[in-house]
């Protein structure tokens, strides 16, 4: 595709970096981290934040370790990928299950957050609980402590309410991706852009938002709530792109959407930051 000409400096939350050997799987799109740089560079993108792919039962340390190296003279700012052994409670067999779960070895642990924050690689943390259940308590106040960003994957299968009880009470800052409402489902993208009045250290990732009202009202309504997240490399940069830039909105807008937002929570990515 051609490179994408535009006056925006714009950094991307939401590229996955499949592993190395190409062992994602067959769903899954494999690309090399140089075409993923060189994808970002065509959509006229400065930095990428990039993480595993999600493995249902996997143990993400080597993962996170070869997304950091293949980071290293990239200009890609790593984040760790978690998981968990606790589902939502509401149901009486959720919380039957959660009475009698144990953390396993391929669970994250709190110590593992402690190695990972502390580790200069790494910038935050990203959690897909449809893949990877949620975090235990133990967890999560091990989140809290380190205080660093963390993008959890919503949709039909984290739905905002959810999300709401396991989350976005805690003080650490939450990236929503996918609008809350994967796949396509404007209903859920409508409740959790109401759900920024309740939470302020929530925020809305654009992957994967096909819908101008959603995109439109989410920025207009809370201006400084919203980063761009490409969703490479199931969707080409550029396109991602394109797509917030015809929105009908102010320049100032798109700036803050495009950078200027996703900078202010995530210290890596501002333009003055070290690699």
């Amino acid at each position: 595709m051609l490179e994408l000409e535009h006056g925006f400096r714009v950094v991307d939350i939401a590229a996955r970096l499949p592993p190395a050997d190409g062992s994602e799987g067959p769903r899954g799109r494999t690309i090399t981290a140089d075409r993923l740089e060189r994808e970002m560079h065509q959509a006229g993108i400065t930095k990428a934040i990039v993480f595993p792919p999600a493995q249902p039962e996997g143990r993400y340390l080597a993962p996170n370790n070869g997304v950091a190296r293949r980071s290293v003279d990239r200009p890609f700012v790593a984040f760790a990928r978690i998981n968990g052994s606790e589902t939502p409670g509401r149901k009486a067999t959720g919380r039957l299950r959660n009475a009698v779960s144990r953390r396993g070895e391929h669970h994250t642990s709190p110590e593992d957050i402690e190695k990972f924050a502390y580790d200069d690689r790494f910038h935050g943390f990203v959690l897909d609980p449809a893949v990877d259940d949620y975090p235990d308590e133990e967890v999560l106040a091990a989140l809290e402590d380190v205080d660093l960003p963390v993008i959890v994957r919503g949709g039909v299968d984290a739905p905002p309410n959810t999300l709401a009880e396991t989350l976005l009470e805690r003080s650490f800052p939450v990236v929503v991706g996918r609008f809350g409402g994967h796949p396509l489902n404007r209903t859920l993208m409508d409740e959790m852009i109401d759900l920024l009045d309740e939470h302020d250290d929530c925020y809305l990732e654009t992957s994967f938002v096909r819908y101008r009202e959603q995109l439109e009202r989410a920025l207009l309504e809370h201006p400084d709530r919203v980063f761009f997240g490409s969703g490479a490399p199931a969707c080409h940069p550029n396109v991602a792109v394109m797509e917030i830039l015809t929105l009908d909105v102010s320049e100032d807008m798109l700036r803050r959407a495009f950078s200027k937002n996703a900078c202010r929570v995530i210290d890596a990515l501002a333009p003055d930051a070290q690699p």
